[in-house]
């Protein structure tokens, strides 16, 4: 799985970050996974073709006792396979990454 990873984040920090998603209600149904809903000008062509079937797309960030991990797979809210399911594109993995820096930033989390 191609992912962005940031380690060495003390238990403090993960408490910080877990209380921030769980406050934007991004929670998915396991617990330590959140879902992250892609904006709709970011879908690509065959996400766009595809939005009303098998969209909302998302990324899924996962956090641990001293991690972070945000999955470059974008995935389909109503479909577990479909052509539409593909790693991210370049726009959308600079979304994600710049997601991650900005909620570092306003938590006030440097590493």
């Amino acid at each position: 799985m191609r992912s962005y990873f940031i380690d060495e984040l003390n238990s403090t920090e993960i408490e910080k970050i877990k209380n921030w998603l769980d406050q934007k209600n991004i929670k998915s149904a396991l617990s330590e996974l959140y879902w992250i809903f892609l904006p709709p000008e970011l879908y690509s062509v065959t996400q766009q073709k595809h939005a009303q079937e098998c969209g909302p797309y998302y990324f899924a960030l996962e956090v641990n006792k001293h991690w972070i991990k945000f999955e470059l797979l974008i995935r389909a809210e109503n479909k577990i396979r479909c052509e539409c399911i593909t790693y991210a594109t370049e726009e959308q993995k600079n979304y994600i990454i710049q997601f991650a820096e900005s909620m570092l930033k306003e938590l006030d989390i440097t590493i």
